[in-house]
């Protein structure tokens, strides 16, 4: 299997994971940390992951690369900035606007979440797509693949639970979620380059 995907997939594992959690966190001062918080953050991440996975199947139909797998950490490292600067903002809109926790939360988790996840998702599929030489071993591939990403989002969900929300606060972890997500862009134009002209 190319490392290069493998380590990638395992770094949009972990970061999926570590947004999800800062949801909680994000929305907790607003609609606090009951179950109707958390059911709309783990709603929101699993919908936008499955179109997400769809579209990304979808878009490895059409001349799959390492340069066009880079393009989706960079949109989704774009895609965040709403959240990192303008985040209070949106919250206190929907606050207003919204008393019951239950759809306040919902909403304010989609406009948040949804569209940096999504992009996340089509992560997966596409890594298979990459992964894949022979049709035979494609189960193998993706079972290979959706270790790493799981191991991924297992540890980003430890490290950011553990660790890091005591340590940093939510924009600086945020800030630096999106700057592995501009490195993982950068790392996929490397080495596509090197493919190319090997």
């Amino acid at each position: 299997m190319n490392p290069t995907v493998l380590v990638l997939a395992f770094t949009s594992g972990f970061i999926i994971m570590s947004i999800e959690l800062l949801g909680g966190r994000i929305l907790a001062p607003y609609f606090g940390s009951s179950i109707y918080v958390w059911g709309s953050i783990i709603t929101v991440f699993m919908v936008a992951l499955s179109v997400g996975y769809l579209l990304g199947g979808q878009l490895s139909l059409v001349k799959p690369n390492l340069a066009r797998y880079g393009l989706f950490f960079i949109t989704a490292a774009f895609t965040a900035i709403p959240t990192i600067t303008f985040g209070e903002n949106l919250m206190d809109w929907v606050f207003e606007r919204v008393e019951d926790p239950r759809y306040g939360s919902l909403l304010a988790a989609t406009i948040l979440f949804f569209i940096p996840t999504a992009i996340l998702g089509m992560i997966a599929p596409y890594s298979v797509r990459l992964l894949v030489t022979e049709s035979h071993s494609s189960g193998k591939v993706a079972g290979g693949l959706y270790f790493v990403s799981t191991l991924g989002s297992a540890l980003g969900t430890l490290i950011t639970s553990f660790y890091l929300v005591l340590l940093f606060e939510i924009n600086q972890i945020l800030i630096t979620m999106a700057g592995a997500l501009v490195a993982c862009f950068i790392i996929a134009i490397v080495v596509n380059q090197r493919i190319k002209h090997a």
